[in-house]
């Protein structure tokens, strides 16, 4: 788990969101200083806080945790969805017809 990039993402939405730290916090229910830690990647967060910080955001959680993820080895950085589904429906189809192109 890549806790930094996860702060630098909420920090990231917190932004965009126009809300300040105090105002995030109040909305997940944690304190101030429990979400300078989570920002900074020095303490961990909950299943149950990390849904909380999504929804507070407006944003999926798995863009929040983004950085962490990988899907049949592609990035989900790189790609967006649609972008991200082809790639997985390319990748089965090689998995597919690979001993076929290779006889």
């Amino acid at each position: 788990m890549d806790y930094i990039s996860l702060g630098r993402r909420i920090r990231k939405e917190r932004k965009t969101n126009h809300l300040t730290q105090e105002a995030l916090a109040e909305k997940v229910g944690i304190s101030l200083s429990f979400l300078g830690h989570i920002e900074r990647g020095s303490r961990k967060a909950s299943v149950e806080t990390l849904v909380s910080f999504a929804n507070s955001l407006h944003v999926s959680l798995d863009s929040l945790l983004q950085d962490s993820l990988t899907d049949g080895g592609f990035s989900q950085t790189s790609a967006s969805e649609s972008q991200r589904d082809l790639l997985k429906e390319i990748g089965r189809m090689i998995e597919t017809n690979l001993d076929k192109w290779n006889s």
